[in-house]
């Protein structure tokens, strides 16, 4: 099963992060919705966070691993947000099982084919050779030779922690990633179709969602919506988390 922290109670929403993400990085911005009346799920996806690790790893698992979390928890008519690779796997849970979803936003990622392109990080994360006991100062100094932009860093850091005293590790699943990281890029089947209300947020600075994106967005989800938050990036909910709740929280009450 999968981890998972629960912050408050109401109406169900689930939040899944983004590639060598994890629940944490969602946790201020799960606050807040459970402020709002929502029993919110940050999940931690498999081979990510405190979740299991696996050989097996696929979009079409992570659906089954999400979809099963429902079942056991008795979620039904869900809202979910999902970014990046979270979003590339809310958009299959969507269409695989569209009865389970009232609603679904999808943060700066698309249902297109993307190529490889987290060689640096992967090398960066590879360099690190914790038989050396290296430090949590260490690490970073390290993967600042291959990630020079800091908030990368810092967000892969986050899933550094204390595997015993003296021991760093990394929570996510390097070696099945390294195996792998092709099907991060997979598209969403062409013949993918959801009816249920979907917004589509990017950040302005980001090139994961082009105008011409859009064309097929229609195709696979009809009654869509996207929304553009202005000098953010990738990572737009943690570089303007504010406008990122507001678009969010008026698209999930606006019925």
């Amino acid at each position: 099963m999968l981890y998972s922290k629960i912050e408050g109670s109401g109406k169900p929403l689930l939040i899944l992060h983004g590639f060598l993400g994890m629940s944490d990085n969602w946790k201020t911005l799960g606050v807040q919705f459970a402020s709002e009346g929502y029993e919110v799920h940050l999940l931690d996806l498999r081979n990510h966070g405190r979740s299991f690790h696996s050989d097996d790893f696929s979009y079409e698992l992570m659906v089954q691993d999400v979809y099963d979390y429902c079942k056991a928890n008795n979620l039904t008519k869900i809202d979910i947000i999902g970014h990046s690779m979270g979003g590339k796997v809310a958009m299959l849970l969507a269409t695989t099982y569209p009865d389970l979803i009232r609603k679904l936003i999808v943060a700066d990622i698309g249902p297109k084919y993307y190529a490889p392109h987290h060689q640096d990080i992967l090398a960066g994360l590879n360099a690190v050779d914790f038989a050396q006991k290296p430090s949590r100062n260490e690490v970073d100094a390290l993967l600042t030779t291959y990630i020079p932009d800091f908030g990368t860093r810092q967000f892969l850091l986050k899933s550094l922690y204390w595997q015993e005293p003296g021991q760093l590790a990394f929570r996510f699943n390097l070696t099945v990633f390294n195996q792998k990281v092709t099907e991060i890029g997979k598209a969403l089947p062409e013949n993918a179709v959801a009816l249920m209300p979907t917004l589509f947020i990017r950040g302005g600075n980001s090139n994961y969602i082009l105008e011409e994106d859009l064309i097929q967005i229609k195709v696979h989800f009809t009654l869509v919506s996207l929304t553009t938050i202005p000098n953010a990036g990738h990572w737009l909910h943690a570089e303007n988390p504010a406008l990122f709740y507001q678009y969010c929280i008026e698209f999930l009450q606006n019925d």
